[in-house]
């Protein structure tokens, strides 16, 4: 599996995790979030559960619009996160959007941790936080085009300055 499929599916998994509590049992997650103890208001429970469903469906994008589930009926090679692939246009936009997001609630719970102090917000820190870092990881390295050699098998974007790639000296000799 490689480290954009991993991404992807990482973060359909850490939004449906905070989803389903939220439509689940709002009532419940209401009544952890107030200071005193009173019943949720019909309102509340709304947003809580609206706001699940819309965490839901955020996954359920990321995973359609970078081609993890594949919206053709003929399943044929593997799907990549190249800007030309027709079938995942839309993998490195989704890709710069969800990276942002966590970013975003990444930074959104550690200010909550720093004033409040509380576990779980660290909780948020770290999970928002690794997946952040693995979708700027795929935006770095994972969404370029590489030039490799069909003749040698070698990226040709690298150099031989100040050391010689040897290994792409042996397999273009093999060849000859």
């Amino acid at each position: 599996m490689d480290v954009f499929r991993a991404y992807t599916y990482t973060t359909a998994a850490w939004l449906s995790l905070q989803s389903l509590p939220l439509i689940a049992g709002p009532s419940m997650i209401v009544t952890l979030l107030l200071d005193e103890t009173r019943p949720a208001s019909p309102i509340e429970l709304y947003f809580a559960r609206c706001f699940g469903f819309s965490l839901l469906t955020i996954a359920v994008l990321t995973m359609m619009l970078t081609g993890s589930i594949p919206l053709t009926a003929g399943i044929r090679e593997s799907v990549s996160t190249e800007d030309d692939d027709p079938k995942a246009p839309y993998a490195v936009p989704t890709l710069m959007v969800t990276s942002v997001f966590h970013t975003t609630c990444a930074f959104y719970a550690y200010t909550w941790y720093v004033s409040g102090g509380s576990g779980i917000f660290a909780v948020g820190v770290a999970g928002y936080s690794t997946i952040a870092a693995i979708g700027l990881w795929c935006m770095l390295f994972g969404s370029s085009n590489g030039r490799i050699s069909r003749r040698n098998g070698a990226d040709k974007r690298t150099a031989g300055f100040p050391f010689k790639n040897s290994e792409a000296a042996k397999k273009h000799n093999k060849g000859l």
